[in-house]
């Protein structure tokens, strides 16, 4: 039988087709086709994925790729009728979907979803600024005049605010950030700032309430990924469960496992790359409880192409996301490469661990930050060396201290006590490093630049696996 007839394993296609998907859905931007052409695409796609075999692999990534461009282009069509409303003034109402920020221009950031402009219903999500005070809350509903723009990113529109007449707060409404509040003030009342905000940023992953002079040392020193949801903070929590119930029964770690997810991502909202490692996690969780592992290359794109599917505009230009996938790609494939290249088979421990994956997720997520904030930060490394190995018992002591204020323990002062000396070792850290005036620089390296480097890049990658006779599956776990 010649090689090109033989099987390929149903997984592999699957990874094909979802990486074609997400391909035609980014490529719709550019190029538009009928979305029936999508559907009949998809058909034959399917059917190549059942055959699974070597020569029907350009046919599943051909197909897959005109399924992507027709749903990209569907979605598209939907989002033009935003264009007409650009430049005029407006009656908006909109859910705030994430939790308000403060931009570098001192603006009041709002992402909006079930927008209403002028009473009309309007797909998708949009970005809103406010110069003023407001104090509205994720979950809330708001009601407002402004004047419409051009989208940018994953935004089909922006509009800047002049007034917000009305805000309502629906009951229940946003569960999970009631938690959180909830919680967070009952960590101050033992944990002094900004302390208590970094530890309970690493709980929440809520990075709003952080000072702005922290949050801006954080973000030079490349340790803004602690404090944000996503995948490094589920881990924790996600193995932790799984190791507290592992010795009642396989069935118990799994359900408090899977719950642990549901509460985290209720209470830290659907951000992309919380949505990315919510997803993750669950699919991980599932092989693992019926026995077994995705391979972290089809785990990545079958992954993406699911939060593509649900929200198309990801793909399109949202920073979070593009930053969790690749991330997320540099710690599962590049960093297991980078340690069996340099140091064969013996396991990493704790800092050489650490020391691999943050190397490995700056190299590989440099293009992006650079071409999207101009700047290249010198102290990452260091910075997460002298951190990160901290992060999970801040987070325990964290949140010892919010029950035992809870629970009105009096002994609860003996634990925020350590807790304060800990947290606040990593906030002096982050406001050292980023105080260094070589901490960060500004570059402005063209694209074609960094599309070299990315080929390079893969190149070398290439080069260490077949090198090192690496086998992927000795990766595969997911809860990242």
């Amino acid at each position: 039988m010649w090689w090109w007839q033989q099987e390929i394993h149903r997984s592999w296609c699957v990874a094909l087709a979802s990486s074609g998907f997400v391909g035609g859905v980014a490529l719709a931007l550019v190029l538009r086709i009928e979305p029936s052409w999508g559907l009949v695409a998809a058909i034959s796609g399917l059917a190549g994925v059942i055959v699974a075999r070597y020569y029907v692999v350009p046919a599943i990534c051909l197909s897959f790729l005109i399924t992507g461009l027709g749903y990209g282009s569907a979605n598209l069509v939907a989002r033009d009728i935003y264009s007409s409303f650009f430049g005029k003034d407006i009656n908006v109402t909109g859910r705030i979907k994430e939790d308000p920020s403060i931009s570098a221009s001192g603006a009041l950031s709002l992402q909006l979803d079930a927008v209403q402009f002028n009473g009309v219903t309007m797909p998708g999500s949009i970005y809103a600024s406010f110069r003023g005070s407001s104090h509205a809350k994720r979950g809330d509903v708001i009601t407002a005049k402004g004047k419409v723009g051009e989208g940018f990113g994953s935004f089909p529109a922006s509009i800047s605010l002049s007034t917000i007449t009305k805000t309502v707060r629906p009951v229940p409404g946003d569960v999970g950030r009631v938690v959180r509040d909830w919680f967070a003030d009952k960590v101050r009342r033992v944990i002094p700032e900004p302390q208590a905000s970094l530890g309970v940023g690493f709980l929440t992953g809520q990075k709003s309430a952080l000072p702005t002079d922290l949050a801006d040392a954080l973000k030079i020193a490349g340790l803004t990924h602690i404090v944000v949801a996503s995948g490094y903070n589920l881990t924790i929590l996600v193995q932790m469960a799984r190791k507290l119930f592992a010795r009642i029964s396989k069935y118990t770690s799994a359900v408090s496992a899977a719950l642990m997810i549901v509460m985290f991502m209720t209470i830290t909202g659907l951000s992309p790359s919380m949505t990315r490692a919510g997803l993750v996690s669950g699919l991980s969780l599932i092989a693992w409880y019926y026995g077994h592992a995705f391979h972290p290359l089809v785990l990545l794109p079958v992954a993406a192409a699911i939060t593509v599917a649900v929200q198309p505009s990801y793909v399109w230009g949202d920073l979070g996301w593009q930053l969790s996938f690749t991330a997320f790609a540099a710690v599962m494939i590049v960093g297991p490469l980078l340690q069996r290249y340099f140091f064969g088979e013996k396991e990493p421990g704790l800092l050489r661990g650490i020391l691999g994956e943050t190397v490995a997720a700056h190299v590989v997520t440099l293009p992006i930050i650079t071409l999207s904030f101009g700047t290249v930060s010198h102290v990452a490394i260091l910075a997460n060396i002298l951190v990160v190995p901290l992060v999970p018992l801040a987070m325990l002591l964290t949140f010892i201290c919010g029950i035992g204020a809870l629970l009105s323990i009096s002994l609860i002062s003996w634990v925020a006590l350590p807790t304060t000396w800990l947290l606040g070792y990593m906030t002096n850290v982050a406001t050292f490093v980023s105080g260094l005036s070589w901490a960060q620089n500004t570059v402005a390296v063209p694209a074609v630049i960094w599309g070299v480097y990315a080929l390079g890049l893969g190149l070398a990658c290439v080069w260490m696996y077949r090198t090192s006779n690496y086998s992927f599956r000795q990766t595969e776990t997911g809860f990242t």
